[in-house]
């Protein structure tokens, strides 16, 4: 399936895409970095509506997304390409796939609700590839499923224009973003984009423009961006541009890909990343890809009871009342709209 691409404009007979940061000008028979938003003619086309590569039915913390709806499941779809190539990518064979390559089935964006409500699910999340780069199924697919009563998810790098985000925004409720690192060094070497800048303003936008809520991923990784200086710069952006209330996960990273050389985070550097983060103003920093009990546990800042606790994606969430710690009452910026279970 192909669908004229949204957000271009005309450069001669070369074509201007206006997604993302990467703002590529393509020339006719041409595809931009991502792959999959071809120039034919001089229009802009979106090579992989409507086609999928991946379909889950997944806990929403599996995003991670921990202060959205906990305890509920998401519908969970991607497709192929991406704005970035960053060296230690898990999704690595879709995300570097172009269209074509085998493996993508059609899914039109009418048939999604049905799918997610048929497996009990409360949200549909666009993940495993990067969504952006899918922005005109995405809007389709998101309006559908706002229809039918569910939320939406978008697990992102965050790397889009003013212009991207604000096709997106009415049909998003959660901006689940990676920040890989706090510099354009960083970005330049791991990602393979020019500048951080955008994912921290959008993040921003995302959130004050749309009311969105949004949460934050640091993938640790040794050597890249594990420095005090690094942890430090994010922990400080995301309390004081974000807000106190925003969960910041830092995962462990392990050796994949391009960076297959570099050993796992240390314990230590996760736990020292949840140190700063807690030391910047943070509630809420959760450690991931790693057994360490209490660390994903969401606890109250007031009284210091457990609110959440969880292992695993199995969670007890008998201590949050609609939102606000059920022991003090004390609001914890977490959407719930249900009892505890």
């Amino acid at each position: 399936m192909t669908r004229e691409a949204l957000l271009w404009e005309s450069d001669g007979e070369r074509v201007h895409c206006l997604l993302c940061p990467n703002d590529c000008r393509i020339a006719v028979d041409g595809r931009g970095t991502c792959g999959v938003r071809e120039n034919r003619g001089g229009r802009l086309v979106a090579l992989t509506y409507g086609l999928v590569s991946s379909v889950a039915v997944d806990p929403i913390e599996k995003k991670p997304v921990f202060h959205y709806r906990p305890g509920t499941l998401v519908f969970s779809l991607g497709s192929v390409g991406c704005s970035m190539r960053c060296g230690h990518c898990q999704n690595w064979q879709i995300s570097r796939a172009a269209p074509g390559e085998g493996g993508l089935e059609e899914l039109p964006p009418e048939a999604v609700p049905d799918l997610a409500v048929r497996h009990g699910c409360a949200g549909v999340a666009f993940t495993y590839n990067e969504p952006v780069i899918w922005a005109e199924y995405v809007v389709d697919a998101a309006r559908a499923a706002q229809r039918a009563g569910l939320y939406t998810v978008m697990v992102t790098n965050g790397y889009i224009t003013e212009a991207g985000l604000d096709l997106l925004g009415p049909h998003i409720d959660v901006w689940r973003v990676d920040v890989k690192g706090f510099d354009d060094v960083t970005y330049r070497s791991l990602c393979h984009v020019r500048s951080v800048a955008p994912v921290l303003e959008m993040a921003v936008r995302a959130k004050e423009r749309w009311g969105m809520h949004v949460e934050v991923v640091t993938n640790i990784i040794p050597t890249v961006n594990d420095s005090d200086d690094t942890l430090q710069g994010i922990a400080g952006w995301v309390a004081g541009s974000l807000g106190v209330d925003t969960p910041w996960h830092v995962t462990r990273f392990f050796p994949y890909l391009d960076l297959a050389h570099l050993p796992p985070t240390p314990i230590a550097t996760l736990e020292r990343a949840r140190e700063i983060g807690l030391a910047a103003g943070l509630r809420h920093v959760f450690a991931g890809n790693v057994d360490l009990p209490g660390t994903e546990d969401t606890i109250c800042p007031a009284c210091g009871e457990t609110v959440i606790g969880r292992r695993g994606y199995t969670i007890d969430r008998s201590g949050l009342r609609a939102g606000v710690c059920r022991h003090c009452g004390t609001p914890l910026g977490i959407t719930d709209d249900d009892e505890p279970l």
